[in-house]
């Protein structure tokens, strides 16, 4: 699985302002920005995204996948204090 494969299939399940995913092949790290993580703890954002990847990760498609989750006014503090 390539990074824009994977990023498709998060996309396709998620509403994303900004989706940014990067790894080699198995071991995967993303950006993810959606209003449909307000209100919501880091846990239930975390499933959120997991349920988009269905069975590709009982089935090892992607070994592992590790996030940042945010709601876009978290994603322009966290952006603005990093600049």
């Amino acid at each position: 699985m390539t990074a824009e494969e994977l990023r498709s299939i998060i996309a396709a399940g998620l509403p994303c302002e900004h989706l940014q995913v990067d790894g080699d092949g198995r071991h995967w790290s993303a950006v993810v920005v959606s209003t449909e993580f307000e209100g919501k703890r880091p846990i239930q954002r975390h499933q959120r995204v997991y349920a988009t990847l269905g069975a590709r990760m009982q089935t090892d498609e992607v070994h592992a996948l590790s996030m940042k989750t945010y709601t876009p006014g978290e994603w322009a503090t966290a952006r603005h204090q990093s600049s």
